[in-house]
């Protein structure tokens, strides 16, 4: 899969020292549609900010089974016609010491919208799956003004992530 970015602390208006060593950290997530062409997001109501689904790979996984299993957690959804769409890394320095590598995919919607099996913390922070047109997708995320540092990141991965399959759906 190409590396279609890389997100540095600059990329996000920050600055801090670069740790000598990074975490590391592999995380799959997908732009899903559904019959209507609608796109899901994770709305964390609490912290009033959307995210794509998907996270971290855990020990002993391979992406596509954490694919599997994020999707089903977050938005209660099996999918299909998974195909890639990229990678960003994220170098994330300050309090994180974390370089992050997100794998994304396009897919489709399997079956019926099921009811997500969210984490106790995820819960806490009032997260909700919602469906939009990727249009509005993409704006949600380009208009949203967060100073949350960890949010920055995944604002603009994700908008990245939505812009890269528009433009792949249109050509």
């Amino acid at each position: 899969m190409e590396v279609i970015k890389i997100i540095r602390e600059a990329d996000i208006g920050e600055s801090s020292p670069i740790p000598p060593i990074y975490k590391e950290r592999v995380a799959a997530r997908a732009v899903v549609f559904d019959t209507e062409g609608k796109v899901a997001l994770l709305h964390v109501t609490k912290k009033g900010y959307h995210k794509l689904p998907g996270g971290g790979v855990e020990e002993g996984e391979d992406i596509p089974t954490a694919l599997a299993r994020e999707l089903q957690e977050e938005i209660g959804c099996a999918v299909r016609n998974i195909q890639e769409l990229g990678i960003i890394e994220e170098y994330r320095s300050h309090k994180f010491n974390e370089h992050q590598t997100s794998h994304c995919f396009v897919a489709d919607l399997s079956g019926e919208k099921g009811v997500p099996h969210l984490d106790d913390d995820e819960v806490a922070e009032g997260s909700e799956p919602v469906w939009v047109s990727l249009e509005e997708a993409i704006a949600i995320l380009d208009e949203v003004d967060v100073d949350a540092y960890g949010v920055k990141f995944m604002r603009l991965r994700d908008l990245t992530f939505l812009k890269e399959a528009q433009r792949i759906l249109r050509s």
